[in-house]
């Protein structure tokens, strides 16, 4: 049944609304009426649906959608109910949040006719009951949605969609329509012939989004900077996309402690709550949705502003995916994704463990994300070459290396130098060992294999050993050296690589490509200004700090660092605290100290701010989310029952050197714990007050490492650290 120009018109109009079909979607309708097989390729927003929505509404019988996403079903048959007013049978979906009436509804409609388009979950679609049922009606085609699930070169792969072939040989043959927003040209074959719809016409939009501007940023304070960003756009609509559920929750309940509304979105949660936090995003109730890649995949929200990716995702088609939710009615589209080597070895980690065939392609897959990350050529380009598009354009104006290039230089001999070390070591070598080589740092690995006797140890000592990495990393990305995850990171050099060494050419390769390591799984402690890493703040407030400190230190008989330390003058220095929870927020000073300490120090600033007319930055500091360790609570109550440390630990089963630290972190963060017990039963008197006096009275700072210096080899460890407990909760804070 080929289809007219202008019938498709006037349904498109009655059912829609549109005067007029966007890009392909007319030629794609008149392909599927007739009969054939088509391949659709669309990016996000491109108007996919419509291309199986209008025919199944104009064709005879019932379309069979096949979507992997419950939230997407429900949304689109709501949308099409919405569109054909007084026939709710028209669209149905089929899984498994259904009960037996419902389900009996669904039959019904069927079997009368009114259903012109069921959706259906590959799982629903292979029980025995539903095949039978389906037997029974005339399909006019079958639409393979997400049809990337099919690959397990797509992002999202789902063993279920191999079998959709065979099962709709099973209920009975009509034609097909798979449709994708991502696929490289080696996951579109897998489809076609997984589907047996090789003699397909493909339809390929272009993959260009000219609105969305694309940007990676290093993963130093991404709490902060998200918190920074969110504020300087409020009111707009955004994404973060998260990798670990603990995160999500973690990151949405920071983001409304810090006023900004967000809710968050996992497969953990109960489908209840995932509906309504959908609906709040919706409705507008909240800003932000804080999720991991389970959301979103469906959701026709046309005016999101902003995608946001706290952790670099698994592959390039699931950035693109995700990042293309944004900016769909063509306007403002803003893509940050927040990168570090460390998420990436996190990544590899995970893979471990997996078949190998499996480790292999996820692999190769995640140092296609690195490629990309860490590359300083227009991010369009590439990502359109990804998926098989040239893109012309010299600069596209809308990514952060087309606006920022990065400087560069030529790294032949670097690269031939790092080659040459690979190539003269009999075994192989991790990354941060051969950069240690180069810059001649000795270490205790270096010296037991004899690497301070080669001749290239030191030989490029001009650059630090974090350059070196660098260099060996741009050389993973240009496909000169390989690591093997499956030997735990061991580099080599490729095929590719030795053509090079022999015939070096021009590599020009980026001189701050450094990305940081990341911040620290453990971050729940307050991310305090950046800046004051560096100084930046105001330096004449920071002179009339010290001297408040000295004085106050002086009349209470205690070593200045004791009152506060330089970083938390730094931190007031930037942020002007006037009040305790504003004081308390900064580095290093927490309740107990900030109302100990604090009173002149917010007197002097909130009189210096009056006198000289400041502005307060109002992203002053982002508050952080209250430490809920249940060991921490587990350490004070049972230290209040003065229980012996070595028990605490067995019963945690923690060893004593993790115990430590776990109470040094509560101490610090300015809670008060009485270790008189444990002390006087293990140590002696007059040691106790030998350490005590040291930090009281020649202490510089609270530095273990300082202390166990000038104690020089007098106290052992434990002894050191117990007292130093003992003064900071009686003395410092």
């Amino acid at each position: 049944m080929e289809t007219d120009s202008a019938m498709l018109h006037a349904k498109l109009k009655e059912f829609f609304g549109f005067d007029s079909f966007k890009a392909d979607q007319e030629r794609i309708i008149k392909h599927l009426t007739s009969g054939k097989n088509a391949f659709v390729l669309m990016p996000t927003g491109g108007g996919k649906s419509m291309c199986y929505q209008l025919p199944a509404l104009v064709m005879e019988g019932t379309a069979i959608v096949i979507s992997p996403l419950i939230a997407l079903m429900k949304n689109q048959v709501d949308a099409i109910r919405g569109f054909v007013s007084g026939n709710d049978g028209i669209a149905h979906f089929l899984n498994s949040s259904l009960n037996k009436a419902q389900i009996a509804e669904v039959r019904n409609d069927l079997m009368s006719g009114a259903t012109k388009l069921l959706y259906v979950a590959p799982e629903s679609l292979t029980k025995a009951e539903n095949v039978a049922m389906l037997k029974e009606i005339k399909i006019s085609f079958y639409a393979v949605d997400e049809a990337h699930c099919i690959s397990e070169w797509g992002h999202d792969f789902r063993p279920e969609y191999r079998r959709i072939r065979s099962i709709i040989e099973d209920i009975g043959v009509a034609p097909v329509i798979a449709l994708t927003a991502t696929a490289t040209p080696k996951v579109q074959s897998d489809i076609m012939k997984n589907l047996g719809i090789n003699d397909a016409t493909v339809f390929k939009s272009s993959f260009n989004r000219p609105n969305l501007y694309y940007e990676i940023r290093d993963k130093s304070d991404p709490k902060r900077d998200i918190i920074k960003y969110i504020r300087q756009n409020p009111g707009k609509s955004g994404i973060i996309y998260c990798l670990s559920r603990k995160k999500v929750e973690e990151l949405a309940e920071l983001l409304n402690i810090n006023g900004i509304k967000a809710a968050p979105y996992h497969a953990g949660l109960d489908a209840k709550t995932r509906a309504e936090n959908q609906d709040k995003f919706l409705m507008e109730d909240v800003d932000v949705i804080v999720a991991t890649i389970a959301f979103g995949m469906g959701i026709d929200k046309p005016d999101v502003r902003f995608v946001i990716h706290y952790d670099i995702p698994k592959s390039i088609e699931g950035y693109y995916q995700e990042t293309g939710r944004a900016g769909r009615d063509g306007r403002e589209g803003q893509c940050i994704t927040f990168y570090s080597y460390k998420d990436i070895q996190k990544l590899e980690k995970f893979m471990q463990g997996k078949p190998v065939a499996e480790q292999e392609i996820g692999r190769q897959l995640l140092m296609e994300t690195v490629a990309y990350a860490e590359s300083n050529s227009c991010r369009r380009k590439l990502l359109l070459n990804y998926f098989g598009e040239t893109y012309e354009v010299e600069n596209c104006g809308a990514c952060d290396n087309c606006l920022h290039p990065k400087k560069q230089f030529d790294g032949k001999e670097e690269m031939s130098m790092i080659i040459e070390l690979i190539s003269v070591l009999p075994e192989r070598f991790k990354m941060e060992h051969l950069a240690n080589i180069l810059a001649g740092e000795m270490n205790s690995i270096i010296k037991s294999y004899k690497h301070d006797k080669l001749e290239l140890f030191g030989a490029g000592k001009d650059h630090s050993a974090k350059f070196w990495n660098a260099v060996i990393h741009q050389g993973l990305v240009l496909k000169l050296l390989y690591k093997d995850i499956e030997s735990y990171g061991l580099i080599s050099v490729t095929e590719q690589g030795q053509e090079f060494y022999t015939k070096p050419y021009t590599l020009m390769l980026t001189e701050d490509r450094e990305f940081s390591e990341g911040e620290d799984d453990d971050d729940d402690v307050a991310a305090t200004a950046a800046a004051a890493k560096g100084g930046g703040g105001d330096a004449q407030l920071l002179a009339m700090l010290k001297d408040l400190r000295k004085d106050v230190a002086k009349k209470k008989g205690l070593q200045p660092w004791v009152i506060f330390g330089d970083p938390s003058l730094e931190d007031m220095s930037i942020m002007y605290p006037m009040t305790y929870d504003e004081l308390k927020n900064c580095q290093g000073v927490g309740e107990g100290k900030a109302r100990k300490f604090g009173k002149e120090f917010i007197e002097l600033i909130a009189k210096y701010v009056e006198e000289n007319e400041i502005e307060r930055p109002d992203d002053f500091v982002m508050k952080s989310i209250v430490n809920k360790s249940v060991n921490k609570v587990f350490i004070i109550q049972s230290v209040d029952r003065k229980l012996p440390l070595e028990d605490i630990a067995d019963a945690k089963g923690m060893d004593m050197e993790t115990l430590m630290d776990e109470i040094e972190a509560i101490v610090s963060s300015g809670t008060k714990l009485n270790l008189d017990y444990y002390i006087e039963q293990t140590l002696d008197d007059d040691v106790v007050e030998e350490i005590y006096d040291y930090f009281h009275d020649e202490a510089e700072s609270d530095s273990l490492a300082a202390a166990m210096e000038d104690l020089s080899s007098d106290y052992d460890e434990m002894e050191v650290r117990l007292v130093r407990l003992k003064f900071l909760c009686e003395v410092a804070n």
